[in-house]
């Protein structure tokens, strides 16, 4: 179900939210930047139940006891509790970026050396007026090389770096990336532990791991519950009872490791189907020999989970 404001929204061209220009060097090429994604989450208008009526916020003042226009309101930092310094447009401005309007290239790297979790946002990059020759080029010379640009860039009044990657068809992507002072320590987790692994359980795991192993496809995925949710919408409009839901499958706690690994395996394998072969012999399942750890003695077929093997930890 789409209501005809998104059905208009679905259809209009990709708008530029950003002009400015990559610097690569000497070289300076004119770039348009778009959104590369958007939210597909549905949103809920917060009703007064007896009459059905959309709830309004108002910006109102507790000390002066009224509301407040939007040319009333100013930026104010907290320096100490209670105590604000406030902050005009002028001063934003006056902040001397280099990066303002410009993606500033600082260097090429392989992006495995990225970890994703600096990744914030992507963005696709179009070349502006003048710009195509430029642009192709820095895309050809990037994947020639095989690298990523790593660059700093101001969107908004908010500086990020940003890693600039071949996309696909032509088209160089922007992924804005955090400050590594914005990655939180992992030293606060506490329950991390390095607990001994029995060679049984290690080849289980990497069995349910290859029994899962297939190429990447996007489209294999849907968002189960949006859709789930907009079903039950479309029921209420319509008038229909609600359905009723089964009880929730019990999520035990598992008491042998080494059936819960051979639960999933063959789980897995059922899955795809009795028409497509498993991708490789499973270990640990009916019929099946036994697996090998690199630089760990193989399993005789006739020893038990709980049993041990010279030269095995």
């Amino acid at each position: 179900m789409r209501s005809a404001y998104a059905t208009k929204r679905g259809v209009d061209a990709l708008r530029a939210m950003w002009k400015g220009t990559i610097s690569f060097g000497l070289v300076t090429i004119p770039v348009k930047l778009y959104a590369a994604t958007e939210s597909k989450a549905l949103r809920f208008n917060l009703l007064h139940e007896p009459c059905q009526t959309p709830i309004q916020y108002r910006k109102y003042c507790p000390s002066c006891e009224r509301e407040v226009e939007s040319g009333e309101i100013v930026k104010g930092y907290e320096f100490d509790r209670g105590r604000y310094v406030t902050l005009e447009e002028d001063d934003f401005e006056s902040i001397p970026l280099a990066a303002r309007r410009t993606l500033e290239i600082v260097a090429f790297v392989h992006l495995s050396e990225i970890d994703p979790v600096y990744f914030d946002k992507t963005y696709y990059l179009e070349p502006g007026e003048g710009g195509a020759k430029a642009y192709a080029l820095l895309r050809h010379a990037m994947e020639l090389t095989g690298r990523v640009a790593v660059a700093r860039v101001v969107i908004r009044s908010k500086e990020s770096l940003a890693a600039l990657r071949v996309f696909r068809n032509g088209v160089l992507a922007m992924e804005t990336m955090h400050f590594p002072d914005e990655v939180r320590s992992v030293a606060g987790l506490t329950g991390i532990a390095q607990p001994e692994l029995r060679p049984q359980e290690i080849e289980m795991a990497t069995g349910l791991i290859e029994s899962l192993t297939m190429p990447f496809t996007p489209e294999r995925f849907e968002n189960e519950y949006r859709k789930a949710l907009l079903e039950r919408i479309e029921a209420k409009i319509a008038g229909a009872p609600p359905e009723e839901l089964g009880p929730a499958p019990e999520q035990g706690r598992v008491v042998d490791l080494m059936e819960a690994l051979r639960a999933s395996i063959q789980a897995a394998e059922g899955r795809r189907g009795a028409d497509e072969p498993p991708r490789r012999t499973i270990p640990g399942l009916p019929g099946a020999p036994p697996a090998s750890v690199p630089g760990v003695p193989p399993v005789p077929a006739d020893v038990g989970p709980d049993e041990t093997v010279p030269g095995r930890p």
